[in-house]
């Protein structure tokens, strides 16, 4: 009898691992250093979750693409970045997978990353004598600019997820995911709810304060719920100010 016990509490406890691994997995892997001249060069992993994967090729079939594969297309959203009206950005992103991209994107002007006109600006850079500052801020004045900048194909799938950055819809990160359930079912919710973006970024000098994550020496160190970034029930603001 112990022995069935024990063996049941490691089967539980394996599913409770395997559950929490589902919900805690990572949509995003960015890397990175900002030089004091404000150019920046990161490196950048991206993926979809095997749910959300699944409902955007259906989504993408019965809109007649059926032309791809490509659930995320790198060679695309590259072109899309380095269009961006300001022309200070080299994207080159690549396949590893048709949900997953990796690849490199250099900026030779971090305050105009991803802008279009006066519209889109979400990054705020100046390095003194003696130090420096650097802020991103999102909201839903800026967000679908950013949105559209990065790429009209991922715009269109957070469109037709109905995400409030992609729609402009005023909604409660709750009300989303009640609304993503109703629709599409609780497993697309889950991966939503579960995703995570990480950044590493260095900084021209030694890190004094962080607003919104950690740092160490020049490192500093951001965990972004996607949730919080498709809704923007908060405005979303980091910043980091340096020696």
């Amino acid at each position: 009898m112990k022995y069935c016990y024990s063996k049941t509490m490691r089967i539980f406890f394996i599913l409770c691992l395997s559950l929490c691994a589902m919900l805690i997995s990572c949509a995003g892997r960015i890397n990175g250093s900002l030089a004091a001249d404000g150019s920046a060069q990161l490196t950048v992993s991206m993926s979809l979750e095997p749910r959300m994967s699944a409902l955007i090729q259906r989504l993408s079939a019965a809109g007649g693409q059926t032309n791809s594969n490509l659930v995320l297309n790198g060679p695309s959203i590259s072109q899309s970045m380095s269009n961006a009206s300001f022309g200070n950005v080299r994207a080159s992103l690549r396949n590893t997978a048709p949900a997953a991209v990796d690849g490199t994107i250099q900026v030779s002007n971090i305050n105009h990353f991803l802008t279009t006109g006066n519209m889109g600006g979400f990054i705020f850079f100046e390095q003194r004598t003696g130090g420096g500052r650097c802020e991103i801020r999102i909201n839903m004045n800026n967000g679908p600019v950013i949105l559209l900048n990065f790429s009209p194909e991922v715009a269109g799938y957070l469109g037709a997820l109905m995400a409030p950055l992609a729609t402009g819809e005023v909604m409660s990160k709750s009300e989303y995911l009640s609304l993503v359930t109703s629709v599409y079912g609780r497993g697309v919710s889950d991966e939503i709810a579960g995703s995570v973006i990480r950044a590493s970024i260095d900084f021209p000098g030694p890190i004094t304060n962080v607003r919104g994550g950690s740092f160490s020496g020049r490192r500093a160190e951001f965990n972004i719920p996607l949730l919080d970034l498709l809704v923007l029930e908060t405005p979303i603001n980091y910043e980091v100010t340096w020696n």
